[in-house]
């Protein structure tokens, strides 16, 4: 969340802010009820000195009547002033949580998706001499995706995944676990996006778990809508929706070390979407699921570095998509689009010649300190300086997009699926499946 004084201090800013969001807040109310909060607390610590000075007095023998009445009646008042102000407490917060983070000031203004911006297209749609299929027509035919049984265990909206789409997906993993994981790899990036002084520290790979508390969900700012999340009704859990959600919190309530920055995962879960207020739209495939795999990037930076950061986890994503050979954009999000904890928001669109469109395979995020303030994860500086770090997330691979599109884009005409040769070396040598 927003830092109260800083809202104070740009209370006009922040009001257009959120309206360019679409989230209705009302500033002057929540400055309002700030104000009485810190008048309440003031009245309460000043309760609190004469509590003291009384208690101080009836040290060393018997106390006067007087005193004893006056420290029952500071008693009783205090209290009263403290259940006060702790509900005022939960007002004040309740509405600084509802307030979104700034949009950097290149984010285009915009009131829906529809106002987003291409900045880049690289690569020409794939030309085929015969009608392109869909991935689902293609994958059912060979047997990689079974949704009729999936359904009949689970639902709508699961698959069974098969054969050598199961081999894929596992290729996919590896490929990208590996390149993220050398330095040499990203200095490569770096230098291809003009990327000058950034650090070169790989990426740690790692198995979150599944699962998140209530309280580092919310936290997080990613709990809502709640609509769209599982959740564990007896543990106070929630299935997580990507593993950003139990990385971006791994580090609440602690103090990391300047030298310890940046700190780079790259998450490997299987996630979960109730994919609410989406019923009936792309139901055939596994484009729109219940249940889906992805590798995602995480990092913890200083606050001069978080904008840097964020710009190499998009050239990360040009990079994996460019080594498997696909056509894509590269979308700039509005202000209405990128999202209540988010500064910056970067897609990234694969052409599929299946549908004849692009898609989202891609988002990355640049929150800033938003998510840190209320996780509490903080940097010493080497000054000795305590400072919010500032967090970014980016998808590495959904997998099952990413599949989707390889399907789609390497598709012959015989029904064989042509493999990017990045990812021969994890399937045996095969050029094709």
């Amino acid at each position: 969340m927003l830092d109260i004084r800083y809202i104070r201090e740009n209370a006009n800013a922040v009001q257009e802010n959120a309206r360019r969001k679409n989230y209705d807040v009302d500033i002057a109310k929540l400055l309002k009820l700030d104000d009485q909060r810190r008048e309440l607390s003031q009245r309460a610590d000043e309760l609190r000195e004469r509590r003291n000075a009384n208690a101080a007095k009836m040290k060393g023998g018997k106390p006067e009547a007087s005193l004893i009445e006056e420290g029952k009646a500071i008693k009783i008042e205090l209290a009263e002033l403290e259940e006060s102000l702790g509900l005022l407490e939960e007002d004040v917060l309740k509405l600084q949580k509802a307030v979104p983070n700034m949009a950097s000031d290149d984010v285009p203004v915009g009131a829906t998706e529809d106002e987003n911006v291409v900045a880049k297209v690289v690569g020409e749609p794939t030309a085929f001499s015969f009608t392109p299929k869909n991935h689902w027509e293609i994958a059912t035919d060979r047997d990689w995706i079974d949704k009729e049984r999936a359904a009949k265990v689970a639902g709508s909206r699961f698959a069974y995944i098969k054969g050598d789409l199961v081999k894929l997906q596992m290729a996919i993993v590896q490929f990208v676990m590996n390149e993220l994981s050398d330095s040499a790899t990203l200095e490569k990036i770096a230098k291809g996006a003009g990327l000058e002084g950034i650090s070169l520290k790989p990426f740690t790979p790692i198995l979150p778990p599944l699962m998140i508390r209530t309280e580092l969900f919310d936290a997080m700012d990613r709990l809502e809508p709640r609509d769209d999340r599982y959740k564990l009704e007896l543990d106070e859990l929630w299935l997580q929706g990507s593993a950003e959600h139990v990385m971006g919190s791994m580090h609440a309530n602690e103090i990391l070390t300047e030298d310890q920055l940046p700190l780079r995962y790259l998450g490997y879960a299987t996630s979960f979407r109730r994919e609410a207020g989406t019923y009936g739209k792309d139901m055939e495939g596994i484009l729109r699921m219940h249940q889906f795999d992805k590798l995602e990037m995480e990092s913890f930076t200083t606050g001069e570095d978080g904008l840097k950061e964020h710009l190499l986890m998009v050239a990360i994503q040009e990079y994996l998509l460019a080594s498997l050979g696909l056509p894509y954009r590269v979308i700039q999000k509005c202000t209405a689009d990128i999202g209540k904890p988010n500064a910056r928001g970067i897609d990234m669109e694969a052409w599929l010649p299946g549908q004849d469109q692009y898609r989202e395979t891609h988002t990355a995020d640049y929150m800033t300190d938003y998510q840190a303030r209320r996780l509490q994860t903080r940097v010493r500086r080497e000054s000795g300086d305590l400072e919010l770090i500032h967090t970014n997330d980016a998808t590495a691979f959904a997998l099952g997009r990413a599949m989707i599109a390889i399907i789609e884009n390497g598709q012959q005409e015989d029904g064989t699926v042509v493999v990017p040769e990045v990812l021969r070396p994890y399937l045996g040598g095969k050029e094709a499946l």
